[in-house]
């Protein structure tokens, strides 16, 4: 494994990272799953930041303040709804990884924390979702110095097992 990437269990809105990844829908509006608690979390802030920008296209990902977050950053990640595989879900949902490292790198931000994005109401396959996470962010970390670490934040234990499976942990 990539000694700049960590795992963890825990919930996203806590963390102490220069930024957080929020699942993000096209809109910027609060939503559900780590969307919407990214935004109970962070207060009316962040509703705000997003309503300046108005909207992301998939596969695209922007940043905003945190609000009241831990974290100093969101950045805003919109993956692919499921389709069955055949809408270039992959694709997309690489794009949506690495658009936000870049997001970081730009900014140099030192560390950076993802959820499991599609994986909630989108209804991406977790084990394939885990496995183009971290296929893109260990190829971006190899040619780039910023985000110093990535974290992987698994809410629950079920996508936990799949990543320390996938990372051989």
């Amino acid at each position: 494994m990539n000694a700049r990437i960590e795992l963890i269990q825990t919930d996203i809105t806590r963390l102490e990272a220069d930024a957080i990844v929020n699942a993000a829908n096209n809109e910027l509006l609060p939503g559900g799953g780590v969307c919407g608690a990214i935004f109970r979390a962070a207060g009316p802030a962040l509703a705000e930041a997003c309503g300046q920008i108005g909207w992301c296209e998939t596969g695209h990902a922007v940043l905003t303040s945190a609000g009241n977050l831990k974290a100093r950053y969101v950045i805003h990640a919109v993956g692919p709804l499921w389709q069955g595989g055949a809408h270039r879900e992959e694709q997309l949902l690489e794009s949506a990884y690495r658009n936000s490292l870049k997001l970081a790198a730009a900014h140099q931000l030192r560390s950076v924390a993802f959820p499991n994005i599609s994986t909630g109401i989108y209804g991406y396959p977790k084990e394939a979702a885990a496995a183009a996470a971290i296929r893109t962010v260990t190829d971006f970390l190899e040619y780039n110095q910023f985000p110093e670490k990535v974290i992987f934040c698994c809410f629950d234990k079920e996508n936990l097992d799949i990543y320390r499976k996938l990372l051989r942990l």
